[in-house]
């Protein structure tokens, strides 16, 4: 006789479906959520139904928001005339959290990714040209993995010849790294990317 308790498998199965979440962590949540005061698991449930139905796409960059435009779109006093290109929502918060860049964001959606059937239509690139006659410079800010390179570079050949600037972001190894321990494809965007002292 196994000894199973089908309400809390069920919430464990949801939690282990979440991204980055395995099945002892998926458990540990449950067993922590199936032992909260009722008003709090209500409230957590709550807040999850909440932030479905509300939060949607900015229709100006893409970006999530709980408005038809988010509030760096709608934020007079960044600088429209450039332009940051990410792969998600998700790459605008850590821009944020870095407090380095004062313009505006256009979320693609995604990256190219022919192994995955992913091409430039399923990308968020004509929005992105519709953009470009208010802007003068594109900073491309996608991983520096293969399909984040491969989306820069398509990009880079689409927008330059529009003369608008497009610059990319530099990768190299991080501050406080040791380069006995940096990967060759760090160490090579590292050279690459130098700049005079």
């Amino acid at each position: 006789m196994s000894y199973i308790i089908e309400p809390l498998a069920k919430l464990t199965g949801h939690l282990a479906s979440l991204p980055g979440i395995g099945g002892k962590t998926a458990q540990r949540l449950a067993y922590h959520i199936i032992t909260m005061a009722p008003a709090e698991a209500q409230s957590l449930a709550g807040s999850i139904v909440e932030a479905v139905d509300s939060v949607r796409y900015c229709a100006v960059c893409g970006n999530l928001t709980d408005q038809e435009v988010c509030s760096i779109c709608s934020d007079a006093t960044r600088d429209h005339s450039i332009l940051c290109v990410v792969k998600d929502a998700r790459d605008i918060m850590a821009m944020e959290r870095a407090r380095v860049f004062r313009g505006v964001y256009h979320v693609l959606g995604g990256t190219i990714s022919p192994m995955d059937g992913i091409g430039p239509d399923d990308l968020r690139i004509k929005e992105l040209l519709s953009r470009l006659p208010e802007v003068n410079e594109v900073v491309l800010a996608t991983n520096p993995d293969v399909e984040g390179e491969a989306t820069a570079i398509y990009l880079g050949r689409l927008i330059k010849p529009l003369g608008v600037k497009v610059s990319r972001i530099a990768h190299g190894v991080p501050v406080g790294g040791d380069l006995e321990y940096t990967d060759d494809m760090t160490l090579l965007k590292s050279f690459e990317g130098r700049r005079d002292m």
